[in-house]
């Protein structure tokens, strides 16, 4: 089994405004644990835009670079749902299957245009 090193945990916000700041308090928080398992609490995330999937997808690359792997623990169903929806949650390693998507996407879907 693969060394797992302490959990990050995300905060409460993961929105365009919080980027920035976050990324680098993850930056910190990766250099700081040497597991071969990067494991980032997403459980105390309740605000989040598409910033957070940059975040995440940042993270990922950052493990992947460094030869270790980014797991992603107890994420939100709206984080989930938005992974899917742009289609990374493979590379996020977080799977909507199974459940129902977040009420708060629907109009998402609703809006927008098919081409």
């Amino acid at each position: 089994m693969a060394d797992a090193g302490a959990m990050t945990a995300l905060p409460a916000s993961l929105t365009l405004k919080d980027a920035q700041a976050v990324l680098e308090s993850l930056r910190q928080a990766f250099a700081a644990d040497a597991g071969e398992v990067w494991r980032v609490d997403a459980a105390p995330v309740v605000q989040l835009d598409t910033s957070a999937l940059a975040v995440l997808l940042e993270c990922a690359r950052m493990a992947a670079a460094a030869g270790r792997k980014l797991e992603i623990v107890d994420p939100p169903a709206r984080m989930t749902d938005l992974a899917h929806l742009y289609g990374v949650d493979g590379l996020l390693g977080v799977d909507a299957a199974g459940r129902e998507p977040a009420a708060d996407l629907a109009p998402v879907h609703a809006r927008t245009p098919i081409a």
